[in-house]
């Protein structure tokens, strides 16, 4: 491997992911997925973060040539999800005399994981510092994101970040480590989706990590997934911050369920209504075709949302309902609601739709739109005071 310097004797020993298809056993992969790890040599050595296991045969080898016969003193553990530790147990083999770093609820998890002796843990605190020689890392606990074991290491000197999950993205790496080798447009959609899909949900606690961090000097940012941001970290910290306050961009997101092509025709009829009306960013989604995960990313870009099902075993369809769990459970805010269906014999979709709104507290703008049999334009007269209020 080519060594990767981030400053001077700070290293890049990140890998490429190309094979998995699903993050998380959830979330798809199109364009793979980093796994970042960086190695500080200095007077004390320190890893910080490792990667899954099994993604690079080369891992150690990286890490024992950088090292050139030098010892490696701590492993920095900012946090225990397996993509960024589950190679702990390997490097304690390896290297039994290292220095385990975490915080209390770092240990418990460890404990569950590894057997360790308690002679290689080092515990920290919030704010407490590690002095390495000329590096000096200091630990910014930052709770729920978005486990809440998490926190993030800051090298002093040089006023590096490194934030593990935080300003992290969905791609690979395509032999450009630095956001100013990149072309940031691929990696905006992948960055929203890894936001909205993973750290979304803890979006309170986001900011309050980035009003902690607000007087800190960055000048590089080193997360556990996608660029390293050299050039400009401001832009990655304000996405975050944007995304974390639930701030849209005007659009509209249509997301419908259809067994036999009537409630898809609904979904074309409201969307051609809308885009009379002047508003360009209209997405629709097909939620048998597309993955939840593509479809909360653009929920969480636009501003306003409309959900349609027909009716399934006088319920609402399986897909359409999956959909409604994963957005309960993230809980994006702040958005505008309309919703529709279609039935032949018995409703259920709409009402199901109905009750879902109710949780997500979002501002519905008409009655919904609910019709027996086959769509026309006698019966879809009430999308017109959906389209007008929608925007």
């Amino acid at each position: 491997m080519k060594k990767i310097e981030i400053s001077e004797n700070i290293f890049y020993v990140g890998v490429n992911d190309r094979r998995k298809t699903l993050f998380e056993n959830i979330w798809p992969l199109p364009k793979g997925v980093s796994y970042n790890s960086y190695l500080i040599k200095d007077s004390k050595s320190a890893l910080i973060d490792t990667l899954e296991f099994g993604s690079n045969d080369d891992y150690l080898s990286q890490i024992d040539q950088l090292l050139d016969g030098g010892k490696l003193d701590y492993l920095i553990v900012n946090h225990m999800e397996p993509d960024h530790s589950s190679m702990i147990g390997i490097l304690l083999k390896f290297y039994p005399d290292i220095k385990v770093v975490g915080n209390n609820k770092t240990f418990k998890m460890l404990e569950a994981y590894y057997t360790l002796s308690p002679n290689n843990f080092l515990e920290v605190a919030d704010g407490e510092e590690l002095d390495l020689g000329n590096r000096k890392l200091k630990f910014v606990m930052t709770p729920w994101v978005h486990w809440p074991e998490t926190m993030m290491t800051y090298e002093v000197n040089s006023s590096i970040l490194f934030s593990c999950d935080a300003f992290g993205t969905f791609g690979t790496l395509d032999g450009a480590i630095f956001d100013d080798e990149i072309n940031f447009e691929f990696y905006e959609e992948e960055a929203r989706r890894y936001y909205s899909n993973i750290v979304g949900k803890y979006s309170n606690m986001t900011q309050k990590a980035l009003s902690k961090l607000s007087g800190t000097k960055v000048n590089i940012i080193c997360p556990s997934h996608g660029p390293v941001w050299r050039s400009n970290p401001a832009k990655i910290i304000s996405l975050y911050d944007k995304w974390s306050r639930y701030e849209s961009e005007e659009g509209v997101v249509i997301a419908f369920a259809s067994m036999y092509g009537n409630t898809e025709k609904m979904a074309d009829y409201v969307a051609r209504l809308i885009a009379e009306r002047g508003i360009k960013n209209i997405r629709i989604y097909d939620v048998s075709k597309t993955h939840p995960s593509f479809i909360l990313n653009d929920i969480w870009k636009y501003g306003s949302v409309i959900l349609g099902s027909c009716a399934y075993n006088a319920t609402i369809h399986p897909n359409m309902e999956s959909l409604c769990n994963e957005l309960e459970i993230l809980n994006p805010k702040n958005k505008k609601f309309g919703l529709f269906g279609s039935f032949s014999w018995s409703g259920g979709g709409v009402k199901f739709l109905k009750c879902f709104a109710e949780k997500m507290e979002w501002t519905i703008v008409s009655e919904p739109v609910e019709l027996i049999g086959i769509p026309n334009e006698a019966k879809m007269e009430k999308f017109e005071e959906l389209a007008k209020n929608i925007i």
